[in-house]
């Protein structure tokens, strides 16, 4: 009795010490393996098409301050007078037809490698944040913040991608900033990164460093870039000319409209789509002008208006219509698909931000989207990135991973139910033993505890989960390792760059 005392206890301290191991391993790119939710019929699917090419050839698009781009339009046939480009039936949904359906992003470690459309999910961490929330509050965003949050997207196994701007440092200049954070990506994760956009110059930095980084992109796509839209119906230089930089270096391209319902397109959920595929196919369809071939997404990041505010919301049922119905055009359109992540509008990581959260990163899945970026880690409409939000969201994106496997049949689960007959549990069972360790996902942050226990361990929420969960992932944290060669051309580039450039802040 006492030797199988003894052995029930050594299996117990190896269960309690395999679940206090640190697990850095990257989960595979979601596949799914469950049906899109289509919200739209094919009467509603061919009016909006039929009324955004109506848009492109009476309305128009307008491309500002770029001569490059009235010309490429001009030369392919659209109607250009001024800086407004109207585009005849058809010819745009021609031209994005040599864009890729499905792409491969290399990632600096090959196994991380990303592919991007089909039925793969790709999850990448927030975006573009000029502000931090942590214990102290919320704060200015630094370099120091931005590098830790690089590392915690690197020691999170269930997100596939590093990012962009997963908070702006406002502690460097801007004209340099970008060499910085490209320095973080290329350094200190060995995931996939995007590029900069904030002026063409800057996208020029990123191809440039990202050739160092793989010792020549030899036509390989490295990177993935967000362009936005700028809503309605405009394309800025600043974008567009970033844009022109990667399309021609065969360097992904997100092109996204922004929009918040209401205020920047029409206040229905319908004449929001029609303008999200006008603005996709215009873009899509310049990407096209630049370089046959180059690899972009179709993007959609579009929330509702408070009414009585003005303030964007989030996690609502017409957010998520507008994204199941964009879904619909990305496939028809034969294009990989980014919309949906994290979004929240509330101040703090509490039940609203969780709500939210969970609204639009489920609405994300069934919509079939490809590539979602904010993932993890937004707060208060974008404005904020918060480190224990980054844990908690990135914690819940493995409830993802599982409910896009599906449901499989189980020939074994009769033997199983013969074993324990009526009356019976399942604890002991061979079916059970054979499969308890993956037979439910488990959250490695959630308090599932008894009262008594989470009591005597000080009654913490989740926050306060969170924040431990962080420092340990933290305090696990190692660099990946990096051809010294490679880390001083980086170097070397960043040095110089930033020796020939102001201390601007534009």
């Amino acid at each position: 009795m006492e030797q199988a005392r003894r052995k029930r206890g050594g299996g117990g301290a190896a269960r309690r010490a395999e679940r206090g191991t640190m697990n850095v391993e990257t989960a595979p790119t979601i596949v799914r393996r469950i049906p899109d939710f289509e919200i739209l019929d094919d009467e509603a699917l061919e009016t909006i098409e039929y009324e955004a090419e109506t848009v492109l050839a009476e309305i128009g698009v307008a491309f500002v301050d770029n001569p490059a781009a009235l010309d490429r339009w001009r030369a392919a046939g659209a109607d250009v007078r001024g800086e407004r480009v109207r585009i005849p039936r058809g010819l745009a949904r021609k031209l994005c037809g040599t864009a890729p359906s499905t792409f491969t992003q290399v990632a600096r470690n090959p196994a991380k490698s990303v592919e991007i459309g089909g039925r793969n999910l790709v999850l990448a961490p927030v975006y573009g944040p000029p502000f931090v929330r942590d214990a102290g509050g919320r704060r200015y965003a630094t370099m120091a913040d931005f590098e830790t949050f690089v590392k915690l997207g690197h020691m999170c196994r269930w997100l596939h991608h590093s990012g962009g701007t997963v908070c702006e440092p406002t502690d460097v200049p801007v004209s340099k900033r970008h060499l910085d954070m490209l320095l973080a990506h290329m350094t200190l994760t060995d995931k996939p990164f995007m590029g900069s956009v904030t002026e063409p110059s800057r996208a020029d930095d990123s191809v440039a460093m990202a050739d160092i980084l793989f010792g020549g992109l030899d036509d390989r796509t490295a990177m993935i870039s967000l362009i936005n839209i700028n809503s309605p119906l405009t394309f800025d230089s600043v974008m567009m000319g970033a844009l022109e930089v990667y399309a021609a270096a065969n360097q992904a391209c997100i092109v996204s409209p922004f929009i918040v319902g209401g205020a920047m397109a029409p206040v229905t959920v319908s004449g929001t789509l029609v303008q999200v595929l006008a603005e996709v196919l215009a873009g899509v369809a310049y990407s096209q002008l630049v370089r046959a071939g180059a690899p972009v997404i179709f993007g959609a990041f579009v929330t509702s208006i408070d009414m009585g505010s003005g303030a964007p919301t989030f996690g609502t049922p017409e957010a998520a219509q507008i994204t199941y119905g964009a879904g619909q055009l990305a496939r028809r359109m034969n294009l990989p698909y980014r919309s949906a992540g994290s979004f929240c509008g509330s101040k703090l990581p509490d039940a609203q931000a969780a709500y939210e959260t969970a609204n639009s990163l489920n609405a994300g899945l069934l919509a079939g989207v490809n590539f979602m970026l904010h993932a993890c880690g937004w707060l208060e409409g974008g404005l904020v990135a918060d480190f224990d939000k980054f844990v908690m969201d990135a914690d819940q994106l493995g409830i993802l991973h599982r409910m896009a496997a599906g449901v499989a049949a189980d020939p074994d689960a009769l033997d199983a139910i013969r074993e324990v007959g009526p009356g019976g549990h399942y604890l002991g069972a061979a079916h059970t033993q054979a499969r308890f360790k993956e037979a439910f996902w488990r959250s490695e942050l959630l308090d599932y505890k008894p009262y008594e226990t989470w009591a005597d361990e000080g009654g913490r929420d989740t926050r306060a989960l969170a924040t431990a969960r962080k420092e340990k992932l933290l305090a696990a944290y190692e660099e990946p390792p990096m051809d010294p060669a490679t880390r001083e051309g980086l170097l070397a580039f960043v040095a110089r760059r930033k020796e020939s450039l102001p201390d601007a802040v534009m």
